[in-house]
């Protein structure tokens, strides 16, 4: 079923009946401005809605503001282990942040990430993976892998809205194509805040293509699915036209 929610992402709109965005993400070193701003541009020539760069320490962190004030998309801050880069990088004026909440420090580095989040308006996606996930939910993940994942997001976004916090994006991804659709299949059902749609490690760019594509394919011809990212490796550009092709397919964006 379709998200009942609508966040914004700067002026890009995701969930709630909006158009499904094109995510990508830089493989620069954040640091290095001018190759990530190059790179930034680059996807956004290609067709992407929303960029999302690694913020992996203080010097990717402190690099922020002069990479927002030239970028031409919103910016979405990709931070592990450290809550504290993703208060820093909230503070810096992203758009949003993506945590996972198996590793990013507990409930208390989560509420720090909510409160800077709530002053700057910026959205969190409480982005859970397959092999992060928290050490209670092992169990469930031998016998149940995709309720592993639900179970995780759910518990983790109550986190948030027990904060009274709702400018939320949820995504559950593993590196199988049919324990992802599981999972989103399921969060879509037990949660009303829009999701993001992709895969962990999908691979080269004509085996990540053809992965993506049967995942994304039959989640958005559900309805599920709000934003999406097709992750391959190498030159992220070469992602870009691969999801506009399957949003295309699916009569999701004109030619």
């Amino acid at each position: 079923m379709p998200s009942r929610f609508q966040v914004t992402l700067g002026g890009v709109r995701v969930g709630g009946g909006a158009p499904v965005s094109i995510q990508s993400m830089t493989n620069t070193r954040t640091e290095d401005v001018e190759a990530t701003l190059g790179q930034i541009r680059a996807l956004v020539t290609a067709g992407a809605d929303v960029v999302r760069v690694a913020v992996p320490h203080a010097a990717a962190a402190a690099s922020l503001p002069n990479i927002l004030a030239q970028t031409p998309v919103p910016i979405v801050a990709d931070v592990h282990f450290d809550h504290r880069l993703a208060v820093s990088a909230v503070r810096a004026g992203v758009a949003g942040v993506r945590i996972n909440p198996g590793n990013i420090g507990g409930v208390r580095a989560v509420r720090e990430v909510v409160a800077a989040a709530r002053e700057h308006n910026a959205v969190i996606r409480v982005g859970v993976n397959a092999g992060s996930l928290e050490r209670e939910l092992r169990g469930i993940e031998e016998r149940d892998p995709a309720g592993a994942l639900v179970e995780s997001a759910r518990r983790n976004v109550a986190y948030l809205e027990d904060e009274g916090f709702r400018a939320i994006k949820v995504s559950v991804k593993a590196s199988s194509p049919t324990i992802t659709i599981d999972a989103n299949r399921r969060l879509a059902e037990a949660l009303p805040y829009p999701l993001h749609v992709g895969l962990t490690e999908a691979g080269t760019p004509r085996l990540g293509a053809v992965r993506s594509a049967v995942v994304m394919g039959v989640l958005l011809a559900e309805g599920i699915g709000d934003t999406i990212r097709v992750s391959l490796t190498g030159d992220p550009v070469e992602e870009i036209p691969v999801a506009q092709e399957i949003l295309r397919s699916l009569g999701l964006r004109k030619r």
